[in-house]
């Protein structure tokens, strides 16, 4: 019993593994062999998409386009004002592009289609073609023909111009150049002098357009500022009447600038200012001498006293006689007759100066008394005057208002009056923003289909059509192509691959087996014993050798999923590469619905399996030896259809035949039904010491193989490996990965011969 690791076999459900290991990294190598397995897919949708081009360039219909550069004319000067102006001035990209749209508007498509009567030009309406059109109008042109009824052919004429329109805008381009104020019109049509004649068409249907437009708009605006200047004169003259009514309403006369009461505050508050100083000034005179007039100072003096003459004489007369007494109570003492004279002298020219200065006090006081006085009733002025002028402050402020309305409506009445005049001058002699500085010239070369553009794009679509089914193919390519994916996708060894051979005629110098029909494949071992195909069964001896030492006799199946994997093939080379190594080997074709091993024999026998098991044939005399003896075969005969084969391969009978088997023979080896189909191969697991598995390469789906196994685990564990069968070795090196043994198989050809 082969003894391996529990839960080898991947859940089906889980995601497929990597074909080259299990790293999360881009594997280049791998993308590289994905592009070269499907680079003759790209290639074809290449080529495809080339022929496609060129037929399409081949039939179809050249097109040629005259183009005319608008420049708008920013330098101009714009007398319309732009409440006025139809065209305006171009500032953005918005302006500019709403005279691209005006370009493609219906109004300018109605003028070129008038200008050059297009509904009854055969070649543009040729451009046209509507079979339901044509069958409409002709329904309705008999209608008409009938009745009679001329609305039909005027509702045909205006159906016809609206198709014309339609047509003149389809094939119209017009686009900016650059961030310049230069709109380029182009207009494509199959006739190149038409393009022409259409293309200067829509320059001057423009151009008429913008001078009717500028006209229409002044002569709107001309109209409405002539109501608006009327409206505008009458309320001036009501606001202004107004402003005068309230004036005098409220008593606010005005002199000059200002109010009188204003002129009135003004006066009196300098006059006050004025008196205040003058009372101060006053004051301080009063305040002065009284002070003199109190300490009795003679050598005090106020200004009005140095003026006076009686007091400067009575100064000095005082002064001399200080004088002369200071001298004579210097010499005769302070006692003397004359000193005491002198004194008394002095004191009467002390009264009489204090008596001027008397007199100039009271003068003081009597100014003083007037400067107050004259502030009192300046004060008294100015209150009054301040509360007559406070009321006229309040309604000043509804003067104020009535003024700036009244001012307004000067302003908005001048305003208009000078932009009708503006206007009217506009409507009499109209200018555009716009000219023609590329007149439209005829074409003489078409400007589509573009040879090169077109085959570009239809060999890129051509490669993008099979590149995608490249991804397409690469992601349904869901089979076995390396070993690497059987030992990731089924935990299992990998023995080899065995490539796609051919029949093979009988060499001379071969010796031919008694039992296979010439020609066929059951021997090609035995005529190619140096190819990779007899390797392949070579490594799967090792292996059986090496997972069942102990054994005397080995008891291998051979097995697949699917029916034509070729694992009749393999089992009968296996028995030969067996009995060429001198085993004595047995194989036994246990496909009992569907022997293909015994169908590969040269001669049909007349019993087999089914009759020795129910006992109608004795084993000895159904086996049959090939020529060498050291290879037998256990045929199956498919007289009829057997209903319990599973029974059969199940019984106790079967059981006791192998017994005897394993008593004399080294292998037996036998080829099982296939596990998908039938039960056949699960009645039998437990008779075979090991299983060989056989997938087909490139055919048979990974998630079908693993399922199976999963589903029958006594398969997996006693399963020794899988071949890779009918491997295409032309292709296989699309499918190596640096360092995989495939990558080198070209340096294993020297060791093959085939």
């Amino acid at each position: 019993m082969l003894h391996y690791p529990e839960s080898r076999v991947r859940d089906a459900s889980q995601p497929m593994a990597s074909d080259h290991g299990g790293s999360s990294f881009v594997d280049l190598d791998h993308i590289f062999a994905m592009v070269r397995r499907q680079l003759w897919v790209v290639l074809v949708g290449l080529v495809i998409g080339a022929m496609v081009g060129v037929a399409y360039l081949l039939s179809a219909v050249p097109l040629y386009t005259a183009t005319s550069d608008i420049l708008i004319d920013k330098g101009q000067s714009k007398i319309v004002d732009e409440l006025a102006s139809a065209s305006g001035v171009f500032q953005d990209e918005a302006e500019m592009l709403s005279q691209v749209e005006l370009l493609k508007s219906d109004q300018i498509a109605d003028g070129v289609e008038k200008r050059l009567s297009l509904s009854e030009n055969a070649v543009f309406m040729a451009g046209n073609p509507s079979v339901l059109r044509s069958a409409i109008l002709g329904i309705k042109s008999l209608v008409a023909l009938v009745t009679g009824d001329d609305a039909l052919d005027l509702d045909e004429e205006a159906t016809t111009r609206e198709e014309a329109k339609a047509l003149l805008q389809k094939n119209l381009t017009v686009e900016r150049v650059g961030q310049t104020y230069v709109l380029r019109l182009g207009y494509t049509s199959v006739d190149p002098e038409l393009a022409a004649r259409i293309t200067a068409a829509y320059g001057e249907a423009y151009l008429d357009d913008q001078l009717q437009a500028k006209y229409e708009a002044t002569r709107r605006a001309s109209g409405w500022l002539q109501d608006r200047i009327a409206e505008l004169k009458e309320q001036s003259y009501n606001a202004d009447l107004a402003v005068q009514q309230f004036r005098n309403d409220n008593g606010l006369i005005a002199s000059g600038e200002q109010l009188v009461s204003q002129q009135q505050l003004n006066q009196i508050n300098s006059q006050l200012i004025e008196s205040q100083a003058q009372t101060s000034e006053s004051k301080a005179r009063l305040d002065q001498i009284n002070a003199i007039i109190a300490t009795g100072r003679t050598d005090s003096v106020v200004g009005d006293a140095l003026s006076s003459q009686t007091i400067n004489t009575l100064r000095d007369k005082y002064l001399d006689t200080a004088r002369r007494e200071t001298e004579i109570r210097g010499k005769l003492g302070s006692g003397h007759v004359q000193a005491v004279r002198l004194r008394s002298e002095m004191k009467e020219y002390e009264r009489l100066i204090f008596g001027e200065l008397r007199r100039i006090a009271d003068s003081y006081q009597s100014n003083y008394t007037v400067a107050l006085e004259r502030e009192k009733s300046l004060e008294a002025s100015l209150a009054r005057v301040v509360s007559v002028n406070a009321s006229d402050n309040t309604m000043q402020v509804k003067l104020r208002e009535l003024e700036r309305e009244s001012e307004t409506f000067k302003s908005l009445y001048d305003n208009f009056l000078q932009r009708y005049q503006q206007t009217v001058q506009q409507q009499s002699f109209p200018i555009t923003d716009a000219r023609i500085i590329t007149p439209a010239s005829v074409p003489d070369k078409p400007s589509a289909p573009k040879t090169p553009i077109v085959l570009a794009m239809f060999m890129a679509l051509g490669v993008a059509a099979g590149t995608g089914s490249a991804a397409l193919r690469e992601y349904r390519d869901r089979f076995f192509r390396v070993g690497a994916q059987v030992r990731t996708e089924l935990e299992t060894e990998f023995l080899g691959y065995t490539p796609i051979v051919k029949s093979q005629t009988t060499r001379t110098d071969a010796v031919v087996p008694s039992l296979w029909a010439p020609g066929g494949m059951a021997a090609y071992v035995r005529q190619h014993p140096m190819s990779g195909f007899t390797e392949t069964l070579r490594n799967v001896k090792v292996a059986v050798d090496l997972a069942m030492p102990d054994l005397s006799c080995k008891v291998i199946g051979v097995v697949s999923c699917m029916p034509t994997e070729g694992k009749s093939t393999i089992s009968a080379n296996l028995g030969c590469l067996l009995a060429m190594q001198g085993a004595k080997t047995l194989l036994i074709d246990g496909d009992l619905r569907n022997p293909g091993l015994s169908r590969m024999m040269a001669k049909k026998p007349d019993a087999g399996v089914v009759e020795v098991v129910l006992g109608q044939a004795p084993a000895n005399a159904t086996i049959l030896a090939d020529s060498d003896e050291k290879l037998s075969l256990l045929p199956t005969i498919l007289k009829r259809r057997v209903a319990n084969t599973a029974e059969i391969l199940a019984s106790p009978s079967m059981a006791n035949l192998l017994t005897g088997f394993r008593s004399e023979y080294d292998y037996v080896v036998v080829d099982l039904p296939p596990l998908g189909p039938v039960v056949d191969a699960k009645a039998f697991a437990g008779r075979v010491d090991a299983f060989v598995f056989v997938i087909e390469w490139g055919r048979t789906s990974r998630m079908l193989v693993r399922n199976i196994l999963m589903n029958n685990p006594v398969f997996h564990e006693k399963c020794l490996g899988v071949i890779l069968n009918k491997a295409d070795n032309s292709k296989m090196k699309f499918y190596r990965s640096y360092g995989s043994p495939e990558y080198y198989a070209s340096r294993y050809n020297s060791y093959y011969t085939d």
